[in-house]
C-alpha cells in the first residue's frame, strides 16, 4: 500500500482531467461494443454442410439422429433439447466429437477429413472474424 501512493502522485502529475475523460469514454465504448457484438443468442436451427454444399437445415426443437455419408465414411449428428453435436465420426482424431454439444448461434463444429460441418443459426448472424 505504501508503494502505491508515490505511483498515484506521479500519475496525477502527468495526467490531466482530459486524459482521464478520454480513458473513461474509451472504457465505456469497449464495454458497449463487447455487449453489442458478442451476443449469446440461443440457436434455432442447425445447418449441415457436406463439402461445399448445404446438406440440410434442421430445427433444434426436435430429437433425432442424422446419418451423413462423407468422404471417409458415415457420421452421425445428434439433435436434442435445442443442441446439436457430432455423435459419431470415422475420422482418426475425433476433434469434431470432442467439440461436444453446440447451443449458441454462430457455434461451429467441423470434421475436416470427412468434409462435414455443423453451424448453429439464430435470428441474427453474430459478428466474428469470418464475417469480416
Amino acid at each position: 500500500m505504501s508503494n502505491l501512493k508515490p505511483l498515484i502522485k506521479s500519475l496525477q502529475q502527468y495526467l490531466r482531467i482530459g486524459d482521464w475523460l478520454v480513458a473513461l469514454i474509451s472504457l465505456a465504448c469497449v464495454i458497449w461494443l463487447f455487449q453489442t457484438l458478442w451476443s449469446h443468442e440461443q440457436a434455432a436451427k442447425v445447418q449441415i454442410r457436406l463439402g461445399d454444399k448445404i446438406y440440410g437445415t434442421y430445427s433444434l426443437n426436435q430429437q433425432r439422429d442424422i446419418h451423413i455419408h462423407g468422404s471417409t465414411g458415415e457420421a452421425i449428428i445428434s439433435i436434442a433439447n435445442g443442441q446439436a453435436r457430432f455423435a459419431q465420426s470415422p475420422c482418426k482424431n475425433q476433434y469434431c466429437i470432442h467439440q461436444g454439444w453446440l447451443t449458441l448461434a454462430g457455434q461451429v463444429a467441423v470434421c475436416l477429413p470427412n468434409q462435414i460441418a455443423l453451424e448453429l443459426l439464430g435470428e441474427n448472424k453474430p459478428y466474428d472474424s469470418l464475417n469480416y
